[in-house]
């Protein structure tokens, strides 16, 4: 089977992987940096206010940082989401990472229906022996009926 083939996967011999994952434009670790010299700032900007007299600044400043951190914290949170689907020896394996939990389904390969049609823009449904997971929430709707098909094409060629 030729690696061009795939525009979503990666191949390795008789194995296909897609990664498919949120596009985020800052890691965690980079947010928590920005975070600490908001704080930094905003705290001795505070301070300066308090020994200028103004008491109140430096509480409406802690207020504020802490709805900041909330909201990074929650940003954070979602930022590594992702999905993978790997197909190897004769099985779909769907993890699915959503705010720091992991959901695992193993389908068999020979029995695995993938939904929507080539015109459906929804979530894409595999679907085998009663087991369902829903997958492609980070590819563009656009993108989805593109992405069934080559799962289709991946499960009847290897």
């Amino acid at each position: 089977m030729p690696h061009t083939a795939f525009h979503f996967a990666q191949v390795s011999g008789r194995d296909v992987d897609w990664r498919l994952q949120r596009n985020c434009s800052v890691t965690p670790t980079q947010l928590g940096w920005m975070y600490g010299a908001l704080c930094a700032l905003s705290l001795a900007i505070g301070a300066w206010f308090w020994y200028l007299g103004a008491r109140l600044v430096l509480g409406f400043t802690g207020i504020e940082l802490a709805a900041v951190g909330a909201a990074l914290l929650a940003y954070a949170r979602h930022a590594a989401d992702g999905e993978h689907i790997h197909l190897h020896d004769g099985r779909l394996v769907v993890e699915l990472e959503q705010g720091g939990r992991l959901l695992r389904a193993e389908l068999d390969r020979a029995w695995v229906r993938v939904e929507p049609r080539a015109d459906d823009r929804s979530l894409i449904r595999l679907t085998a022996r009663g087991r369902s997971v829903d997958v492609g929430r980070y590819v563009r709707p656009e993108l989805r009926p593109a992405l069934a098909s080559e799962i289709r094409m991946a499960l009847r060629s290897i």
